[in-house]
């Protein structure tokens, strides 16, 4: 048995539900690393979404966030990241979002990134489109850097590894209208399919962080690699390059140099 992507669109809803309920109230906030957070909001999504993925789908294989993976047929395989921008969430920014994504036999199929406080589904099913709130999306026209809107994020090591993508914020900042950072990778995704941001790149993200918004950006159009130009945006640690196909050649030729 297979999810639909409307089981996917009503799981990550519930999800937010439970985070936009939560929003703005004191809670314990853990630290993974010096920068890295969890609250007790991320666990009760993700504890959510655990559960019902169980009881519907018993045998799919899950990668989580907060519980990393679990077992199961290798044909079907979920991926949970619960509250992706938890440092928002943390200080009270209202950006921040439920990512889930659905592989079978290897293959994307489906992808829903959901922001709670907008109320803004965006979905995308592989070979079939993608959709904010039910209508057609699609990536921005942008034929050049000069009058492009980027996005990016940092790593998590920004302040032990030189590798920390400063001097590609620098750079992209001095070719394009302006740089921004949301903290939130999906929502990062989902802007570029709907045409809010031409293209978006970031360094050492996890799975479930790009699974879901890439498979959106893809289906609107957008062209999405490594920065070197690979297919594997999806191992930990990898990059991740997505962009309306005009900017992702500027942009990949920029990494290239």
């Amino acid at each position: 048995m297979t999810p639909s992507l409307t089981d996917l669109e009503f799981l990550a809803c519930q999800a937010g539900d439970i985070l936009r309920a939560k929003y703005g109230q004191r809670q314990q906030v853990d630290h993974k690393g010096i920068i890295d957070l969890v609250t007790e909001a991320d666990r009760q999504s993700e504890a959510f979404l655990l559960a019902e993925i169980r009881r519907r789908f018993p045998d799919h294989r899950i990668l989580a966030e907060e519980s990393g993976g679990q077992s199961g047929e290798d044909c079907c395989l979920w991926y949970i990241d619960p509250l992706d921008g938890t440092v928002n969430y943390a200080h009270g920014v209202p950006i921040f979002s439920v990512s889930l994504a659905f592989q079978e036999m290897g293959r994307m199929r489906f992808g829903v990134v959901y922001d709670p406080m907008r109320d803004e589904c965006f979905s995308a099913e592989a070979g079939s489109g993608a959709w904010l709130n039910g209508d057609p999306i699609r990536v921005s026209d942008t034929p050049d850097l000069d009058n492009s809107l980027l996005v990016t994020g940092f790593p998590y090591d920004i302040r032990e590894n030189p590798d920390n993508n400063l001097d590609h914020y620098n750079r992209f900042s001095l070719l394009s209208q302006a740089v921004r950072r949301l903290g939130s990778a999906a929502l990062d995704l989902s802007y570029v399919a709907c045409g809010r941001f031409d293209g978006f790149w970031e360094l050492r993200l996890s799975p479930w962080d790009v699974a879901a918004g890439a498979l959106i950006a893809q289906e609107a159009g957008a062209v999405v690699t490594n920065i070197y130009g690979g297919t594997d945006y999806l191992s930990p640690q990898q990059s991740i390059l997505a962009a309306n196909p005009h900017i992702h050649a500027i942009m990949l030729a920029q990494f290239k140099k």
